[in-house]
């Protein structure tokens, strides 16, 4: 269960420190030398000991408490990760292609670019994504949420429903509560997407059934942190950030 987390540890280099971090109330930043690296904020899970002097720490370090099932501790090792990750750097790497802002949101949705294959599917999505019901139009929507709104089915039913879908969208926060191992499992017969800004950008996870990552890169380091400083939400992604769609 813990290759995925182990295979994307590995990736971070030895000798990269933690310059600086961010617990927001709803996102985690955590800078290094490559970059910004964000994941939601969780809480809950193990308590313990605190988790103490993060700036100056080797990042490796801090990266593997994505394995923590203390939450809090988990999102800075997930934030850790995306430092390196979901930087324009490594997205040239990958694609051979700079990350630009773009002006039309749609452009970088990754539920608006599968528009046109999930029609009339089955379509299974964990998180219960801003006017996500609004699939429910084109295709067989199922939303599945550890804390569900009216007509989502709690995260519970995923062993039952993700084996019957076609397409399968995932949180990138399932990273962090540990889930994510076994959704992959469940959604072996579907087209795998995970989405968010919590998702890795990294190729590893192709090997893993995945089809696309729809992950984000922060490209204005200062408005992004001031935005998540300041207890905001999305505001901090459309302004300081991009959305980018990544196909295997």
């Amino acid at each position: 269960m813990w290759k995925i987390y182990d295979e994307l540890i590995d990736l971070i280099p030895e000798d990269l420190l933690v310059l600086d971090c961010m617990v927001g109330l709803h996102w985690t930043l955590i800078r290094s030398e490559k970059g910004i690296g964000a994941a939601m904020t969780l809480k809950g899970g193990q308590t313990g000991k605190e988790l103490t002097s993060i700036t100056g720490r080797p990042l490796k370090e801090l990266a593997a408490y994505v394995k923590s099932w203390n939450m809090l501790q988990a999102s800075l090792g997930q934030a850790a990760i995306n430092s390196v990750l979901n930087t324009p750097s490594n997205i040239i790497t990958i694609t051979s292609q700079a990350v630009t802002k773009t002006a039309e949101p749609d452009e970088a949705n990754a539920f608006a670019q599968f528009l046109p294959e999930i029609a009339s599917k089955k379509v299974a999505v964990i998180g219960h994504f801003p006017n996500i019901e609004s699939l429910g139009k084109i295709c067989q929507l199922s939303i599945l949420e550890r804390e569900p709104q009216d007509g989502d089915y709690p995260d519970t039913a995923s062993e039952y429903i993700l084996p019957l879908q076609d397409y399968v969208f995932i949180t990138g926060t399932a990273f962090i509560n540990k889930t994510m191992p076994r959704l992959l499992e469940l959604s072996g017969n579907a087209k795998i997407i995970l989405v968010g800004p919590s998702v890795p950008i990294s190729p590893v996870l192709f090997n893993y059934g995945v089809e696309a990552l729809a992950g984000m890169v922060i490209l204005d380091e200062k408005i992004s942190w001031q935005v998540v400083q300041e207890g905001g939400k999305t505001k901090a992604f459309k302004q300081g950030g991009q959305m980018l769609c990544i196909r295997r």
